[in-house]
């Protein structure tokens, strides 16, 4: 029992072992890589077109335009249409790009010295004054400036080569606070055919304080010299309510992350989205600045997107690239270097698709890659199959073996054929040769090929068998047993004879 309990155990470990290489295709390793590739960059700016009335001297009209920037930072493709999860501060803000443009044109036309920022100024002179007041918004119908503000959204997509245009985007929903959420729809030209990759959402954030995290994003337009940027983290503690955030702690307390963070996001990663390191989906965005960066969680992008009435979903060139991530992750890189081929069929600027293909061309056959290592030879700490099946035949023979011998000693007396006592064999022997000697003689009797040779016993008075009954007996009712007085032989319970020398019986 204990060697077929060690054979099954064998066996079963070896499936485990062969089943391995399936199992670990259902799960990628790679943390970042499902979200990068949906990573943008997010320019947004204020077209800003005035006309000054002069009527201090003779009456001029004096046009300008000017581009104001609003805000830069990261957003995340939630569909394979093009929809953008950023920051409502990244694309909108509270200050007055109108004012700005007054203060730029007077300065320029009428040679005053006024700050060019946001803010309402006065100039010594009586009638500027008057009339740079009446250039401030509001349009009235004495206003000397007549102002049009166009809000210009960019993204830049994470694309090789790099785009340097880039797609025009509409504002859909900007949130309340200028760290909440906002929605964007691309209204340009789409790249690839079957839209553009996604970044998976994921359905809450970590609950535990300390849980590793990355961020990603971008510090100035995709380029050939720009990389996406990408950080490690860890969740500090949770709560704080929307408006606050969730904080950024190191639970090993070596770098100050509040800091590290803050200062990515001054440098572009505003909104860049936070990947929980467990499953690689995107659990929040970055916020803060400065000395402090906090996170907004999943739950409130999702209810931005519910608002807008976009859905966030997956494409098809997203279950190609990860099933093909989920082959290199895997070390099978002779079958990811097809799924990467097919997923720059489908969009062919996937900078992380290109070089993960390039990789798995490289390591396509070599001695790391998996799937060669299965096909020429089992690995080299790989336990093969033989000697669990040369071991099954062993135990199986030493099992059949082991129970014939049992069942040859477990076999009753009664099998045997019956044998006659040593001292009784004599005495039946010896009167056997007397009675052949005192009678008379007679011609042999012819016996049977192959049967054992029997004395023939010649009685001097005939005698009938008288037949008896087969009765059952119980074990008080059994006679004891008899033997015959003239040669030993073993009598029956009803003899009255002796059926081997014909000696009567004494009852």
């Amino acid at each position: 029992m204990a060697r077929l309990t060690a054979l099954a155990g064998g066996v079963a470990a070896t499936l485990v072992l062969l089943a391995l290489p399936a199992a670990a295709h259902e799960h990628p390793s790679g943390i970042t890589d499902l979200v990068t590739p949906a990573v943008v960059r997010v320019e947004a700016s204020s077209h800003v077109e005035i006309t000054l009335l002069d009527h201090i001297g003779e009456l001029m009209h004096v046009e300008r335009s000017y581009e104001v920037p609003l805000g830069v930072g990261t957003g995340i493709v939630v569909n394979p249409e093009g929809a953008i999860v950023t920051l409502t501060r990244v694309v909108k803000t509270d200050k007055d790009v109108a004012v700005y443009a007054a203060n730029k044109i007077f300065a320029e036309h009428h040679k005053v010295k006024i700050p060019i920022d946001f803010e309402r100024h006065k100039v010594k002179d009586d009638l500027l004054e008057h009339h740079l007041k009446e250039c401030y918004p509001p349009k009235t119908n004495v206003s000397t400036c007549i102002i049009n503000v166009t809000t210009n959204v960019t993204i830049f997509p994470n694309v090789s080569p790099a785009d340097p245009k880039g797609i025009k985007a509409d504002i859909v929903k900007t949130g309340p606070q200028p760290d909440s959420p906002a929605v964007l729809i691309p209204t340009g030209r789409a790249v690839g055919s079957v839209g553009m990759p996604t970044a998976p959402l994921a359905d809450k954030v970590p609950d535990q304080q300390g849980s590793p995290t990355n961020v990603a994003g971008f510090t100035d337009r995709p380029g050939a010299n720009v990389k996406e940027t990408v950080e490690i983290a860890h969740l500090g503690k949770g709560g704080g309510g929307q408006d606050a955030g969730r904080s950024f702690a190191d639970p090993e307390k070596k770098v100050d992350e509040p800091v590290k963070l803050g200062a990515l996001v001054d440098r572009g990663l505003l909104g860049a989205p936070v990947i929980g390191d467990k499953d690689g989906h995107v659990i929040g965005m970055l916020i803060g600045g400065g000395k402090e960066a906090r996170m907004i969680g999943v739950r409130e992008i999702l209810a931005a997107l519910a608002k807008a009435g976009v859905a966030p979903r997956r494409g098809a060139i997203d279950a190609a690239f990860e099933a093909a991530l989920t082959r290199y992750h895997t070390k099978y890189y002779t079958e990811a270097a097809p799924g990467f081929q097919r997923v720059l069929e489908l969009y062919p600027g996937n900078v992380v698709a290109a070089k993960l293909l390039q990789t798995s061309l490289q390591k396509r056959g070599g001695p790391e890659d998996a799937g060669s290592k299965q096909a020429v030879a089992p690995a080299p700490r790989s336990m093969p199959l033989w000697p669990f099946i040369v071991a099954a035949g062993v135990l199986f023979v030493a099992a059949g073996a082991g129970a014939y011998l049992l069942w040859r000693r477990r076999r009753t007396p009664d099998d045997q054929p019956e044998q006659p006592p040593p001292l009784v064999a004599a005495a039946a022997a010896a009167a056997a040769a007397s009675s052949v000697s005192s009678a008379p003689t007679s011609p042999p009797v012819p016996l049977d090929e192959g049967a054992n040779q029997t004395v023939v016993v010649r009685r001097s008075q005939p005698f009938q068998v008288i037949p008896q009954q087969k009765q059952v007996l119980t074990e008080q009712d059994q006679p004891s047993v008899k033997y015959c007085t003239a040669c030993g032989m073993r009598l029956g319970a009803a003899h009255r004879f002796c059926g081997y020398c014909g000696h009567p019986i004494e009852t």
